[in-house]
């Protein structure tokens, strides 16, 4: 069994990094609330901003379709990567860097697959493929919507002069603080939805209905990608906080362990002084 002060030394320790999951939980349950609120409002318009491109995309005849949703037969793929700038925050990352290569092996086995990165981790797991065409983790440092459309208008140039057939992007959706849902959404070419499920309506369109869409494919493949990040953000925070309430308990558990084998020991050590106390006393009186 160790000496006491060892298991002193442990509780302290113990205790120590005790306290700074605990404050790293507070400070992830102070920013999930912001980041939580921004996506649950943003969601909806950004949904609504889709489906009405889809819808509009879908009526277009073949001749006026869009340059960005240009059908072309898959050779160079381009996955966008999103995770975190830091760790600590349980299987996030990870669960996001195990897709993107699952993806790479299977669904593209037969194609070539490079990367841009929004996030350190992402870029840290990939860059040694030598395919990372970017790494803008920077974006964390001020999460903006016009920082973030610059990204999106690299992504659309790039498509538009033909480096790459078809863009995803792969991220956590938040759904609450403690479930984050592995998503892969298709970037370009944006694809129509299907004709059983257009929504029949009679709208006039002014100007007309092509330039409309043109104006809108930009905006709403920003917004696309802002949400994306947006999603990630949430779920970084509800990860993290989760993790360390986790840690913290754990830590609990393990100095609650400690200080009764300190007891047990302390209580040990103290009848073994008073056995050879009284050992020793028999020993004069006899």
């Amino acid at each position: 069994m160790a000496n006491l002060k060892e298991i002193r030394n442990r509780i302290t320790s113990v205790s120590s990094t005790m306290q700074i999951t605990s404050a790293m939980k507070m400070v992830s349950a102070a920013k999930l609330k912001k980041a939580q609120d921004a996506i649950t409002a943003m969601r909806p318009y950004a949904d609504k901003l889709t489906e009405l491109l889809q819808s509009l995309s879908a009526t277009l005849d073949a001749n006026s379709g869009s340059k960005f949703s240009t059908q072309r037969e898959v050779n160079k793929v381009l996955i966008v990567a999103i995770t975190s700038n830091r760790g600590l925050a349980g299987a996030f990352n990870s669960n996001i860097i195990k897709e993107v290569s699952k993806r790479t092996s299977e669904t593209y086995a037969n194609n070539e697959v490079s990367y841009l990165a929004i996030g350190k981790k992402a870029n840290d797991a990939f860059k040694k493929t030598k395919k990372v065409i970017a790494n803008k983790s920077t974006v964390y440092d001020d999460l903006t919507f016009e920082n973030v459309a610059e990204i999106a208008q690299l992504l659309m140039d790039k498509f538009v002069a033909g480096e790459f057939d078809k863009i995803e992007i792969v991220y956590n959706r938040f759904k609450n603080a403690a479930t984050q849902i592995v998503t892969t959404e298709q970037f370009l070419p944006i694809v129509p939805i299907e004709a059983q499920v257009r929504v029949n309506a009679d709208y006039i369109f002014e100007p007309s209905k092509g330039e409309i869409v043109e104006q809108l494919i930009p905006k709403s493949l920003k917004t696309q990608l802002y949400k994306g990040i947006r999603d990630s953000f949430a779920s970084e925070h509800g990860a993290r906080m989760t993790a360390m309430h986790k840690a913290t308990d754990n830590a609990k558990e393990l100095r609650d362990q400690l200080k009764l084998t300190y007891n047990k020991a302390r209580q040990a050590a103290i009848t073994n002084e008073i056995l050879e106390i009284v050992g020793g006393a028999e020993a004069l009186n006899n």
